[in-house]
């Protein structure tokens, strides 16, 4: 980032403090990073604090035409104490450039004085949203409360009043509620009969639950006798999801909607694999259940967001772009003296519109258009020939450290695949124990974040196996391979992998944005991602290259690559 990009940072903070009468932000402007000489790793158009530790998205939402980011923040260091945790705010009119607010929930009271955990925003009828949150009380129970906007002709929602029936929600011995895994309370919706609905995160030995609570007036729930949805043997489900998406129609829909045409999509997050799952299946208003379609299980077979680091996620309905907007938290994957050196920890993968794929077996997920606005010099290279055996080629004239790629190949000579392994059942380890093997076709694709004579890069590449001798059904796998990816030891560098749901007689797409120390790439338009987290010692700034490459025997078209360099948001 150059100094004058760093002064209208500089200008654009000292503005928000006017406009936002807020000492965190003065206090954040003087302890923000320099970009240049001491945080090659902090990012110029991802989402993140200041400064110090963040997690999970608590209340993304739109009011008055104003984006809202609600996320879990330590004030007071990296290393965080979820005792003390606060909801973070920003405050963004295009989902790129963000204004920092003071939090707006701390823990005060004694449903929430241990912590004030996760939650979702839900906007009422008359158009007044209200939060509602878990509070770990002041005997580490887990509760649910209230807050209101203190003054709603703020389009910013500076300051929130807790309701003073807090807790509304609490667990005991007659509802059977785990005190210490009750937490993250969804955005609600309307049901049968006029009663709000909300799910929150629960488990009951080794059984996963979404509990279900009802109200008339948002402040009385009660709880169902039965949960919306459970399973056993996938213990805490954390950070649940709930809302509906259309057949047929890439469009978003609010959480109360419900039709024969739409279909519902539930969201948890396991505590013990840190990863999101969803499935996609029916809700039953009558009987207050969610019943998955057939070849859906909610467990970790089922179908992820994301194959990468990508955890706690949350979705949010745009009401003026009618799209449905997901959010996931990224941690660090190096180890904590380094990001205690750093001074943060955490930030958050681009803004993904999300719907339903055709099939209805599939969400599809992509980066929104707005961050298209930051693309500035465009390189576009047309009709190239990766040859087999690996070949090379570099792509000049782009900044190759914060960059958006788009890329389609072609392949031909599918016949020349080789079969997969019968055990080649996961392909995070055909990622992880395959990674150098060549084979027909692949692998092939991008080496991002590399070094000039690459002692250090992260592939993202595509494999093509055949699925049987002799057949002309095949699997492709999808990798983002960090092992390479720099020559500091300490750093968590798993492969990750995915197989694809595409054909590759057809043009594969792969697009990839790169931001200093995160790589979200994006299969088939959308239908498969994978987001790592890397540190490179080498590729540095100007010091990164970005090359297309061809590991297999076989050749590979490619029909075009267009590569942007991305300017830093706000």
């Amino acid at each position: 980032m150059t100094n004058i990009v760093w002064c209208n940072i500089a200008i654009f903070l000292l503005a928000s403090l006017f406009l936002t009468d807020n000492a965190l932000v003065l206090e954040a402007l003087h302890h923000a990073p320099n970009r240049i000489k001491d945080q090659p790793y902090r990012t110029g158009y991802h989402f993140q604090p200041p400064k110090n530790w963040m997690n999970d998205w608590t209340g993304p939402m739109i009011y008055k035409g104003i984006y809202h980011l609600f996320y879990q923040w330590y004030p007071n260091g990296v290393v965080t104490d979820f005792n003390k945790i606060v909801w973070g705010h920003a405050t963004s009119t295009d989902l790129i450039n963000w204004t920092p607010h003071s939090p707006a929930i701390k823990p005060s009271r004694p449903s929430d004085i241990n912590g004030c955990w996760s939650g979702s925003v839900t906007i009422l009828p008359n158009g007044k949203p209200v939060i509602l949150y878990t509070g770990n009380d002041r005997n580490n129970h887990q509760v649910q409360n209230l807050a209101r906007p203190k003054n709603l002709s703020d389009p910013y929602l500076r300051h929130w009043t807790k309701s003073p029936a807090n807790p509304l929600v609490t667990p005991n011995a007659v509802n059977h509620i785990n005190s210490t895994a009750f937490r993250d309370p969804t955005t609600a919706w309307l049901g049968r009969n006029g009663r709000w609905r909300v799910i929150t995160g629960s488990q009951e030995g080794r059984r996963g639950l979404a509990l279900l609570h009802t109200s008339r007036d948002f402040t009385s729930w009660k709880q169902s006798t039965k949960p919306l949805h459970y399973n056993d043997g996938t213990g805490m489900w954390e950070c649940p999801d709930f809302f509906p998406v259309a057949r047929f129609n890439p469009q978003g829909l609010d959480t109360s909607s419900f039709g024969e045409s739409i279909k519902h999509v539930l969201k948890v997050s396991l505590s013990e694999t840190s990863h999101d799952y969803y499935t996609i299946g029916t809700y039953d208003r009558m009987r207050d259940v969610y019943v998955p379609d057939d070849g859906f299980v909610q467990d970790g077979t089922a179908p992820r967001y994301d194959y990468g680091k990508f955890y706690a996620s949350k979705t949010f309905y745009d009401s003026v772009y009618r799209r449905r907007i997901l959010w996931g938290w990224v941690n660090e994957s190096s180890p904590v003296k380094d990001n205690v050196d750093k001074g943060w920890a955490g930030l958050q993968a681009i803004p993904r519109k999300v719907w339903l794929d055709e099939s209805g077996k599939r969400l599809m997920l992509w980066p929104v258009k707005e961050i298209e606005r930051l693309r500035a010099k465009q390189v576009k290279l047309e009709n190239k020939v990766l040859e087999g055996g690996g070949s090379v080629l570099d792509v000049h004239g782009v900044t190759a450290s914060q960059a958006d790629v788009e890329v389609f190949f072609k392949v031909t000579g599918l016949e020349e695949a080789d079969v997969i392994e019968p055990g080649w059942t996961d392909p995070q380890l055909i990622c992880s124990q395959n990674k150098t093997a060549s084979s027909g076709l692949g692998p092939f694709g991008l080496m991002v974040l590399a070094s000039k004579n690459l002692e250090e890069y992260t592939s993202v590449y595509l494999r093509i196996f055949k699925a049987r001798q002799n057949s002309k059904d095949h699997v492709v796998v999808m990798c983002s391979d960090q092992s390479r990816s720099s020559l500091e030891k300490g750093n968590d560098k798993t492969p990750f992998g995915a197989f694809l749901d595409i054909s590759p007689y057809q043009p594969i797409s792969l697009r990839t944005l790169i931001d200093n120390s995160i790589v979200e790439s994006f299969v088939g338009k959308g239908k498969t991602c994978i987001t790592s987290r890397v540190y490179p010692k080498l590729a540095i700034g100007k010091n990164a290259h970005l090359f297309a490459f061809n590991n297999g025997s076989q050749n590979v078209d490619v029909l075009s690559l267009s590569a942007w360099s991305m300017k830093s948001s706000l």
